[in-house]
């Protein structure tokens, strides 16, 4: 069962967390783009789907943690220190990721669509623009991007490290 539950678990982080670390990556970029031509609906859009690909990777990327913990369970090794520290680390990283990525993404959209000529509004902006109960954002700087890259860089910093701990196991005899 061990097993199975390792496989699930390294699959997910493969597949959920790994998208929300390049997206996130990739977001502040793509908000340059669209806030240098705000007619440019494809940057916008681009910016958009990058933002939606973090928002939905980030609520599967819940099944890693939980099988991690099923997994660790099933192998004894729960009360482990490098395996606790991994768990630290992990939260810490979803806390930079709801609390700072994913809301800093949302307001430098939100500044971006504001932003968008009224004759050049898609009905993709309109729906968007409706959705939306706060007070419009006054524009993007710049500084809101580097803050961005900054705590998505952070954010892929806090995994990595949480990676190698799952595989060198720090204290523990052999590896995986």
């Amino acid at each position: 069962m061990s097993d199975f539950l390792l496989s699930v678990h390294v699959l997910g982080a493969i597949l959920a967390i790994g998208p929300v670390a390049v997206t996130a990556s990739m977001f502040p970029a793509a908000a340059r783009r669209a806030a240098a031509d705000p007619s440019d609906s494809r940057a916008l859009a681009g910016a958009r789907i990058l933002h939606r690909i973090t928002r939905v990777y980030a609520v599967i990327g819940v099944v890693v943690p939980v099988f991690g913990v099923a997994t660790a369970l099933s192998m004894g090794i729960l009360t482990q220190a490098w395996l606790l520290v991994a768990m630290a680390l992990t939260a810490v990283a979803a806390v930079v990721l709801i609390a700072m990525v994913l809301p800093g993404q949302r307001r430098v959209l939100q500044a971006l669509e504001d932003r968008v000529p009224e004759q050049d509004r898609t009905p993709a902006d309109e729906d968007s623009i409706a959705e939306r109960d706060s007070v419009p954002a006054a524009g993007v700087a710049a500084p809101d991007t580097r803050r961005l890259a900054m705590t998505a860089g952070i954010f892929n910093l806090l995994w990595a490290v949480v990676v190698v701990m799952m595989i060198y196991r720090p204290g523990q005899d052999g590896y995986v």
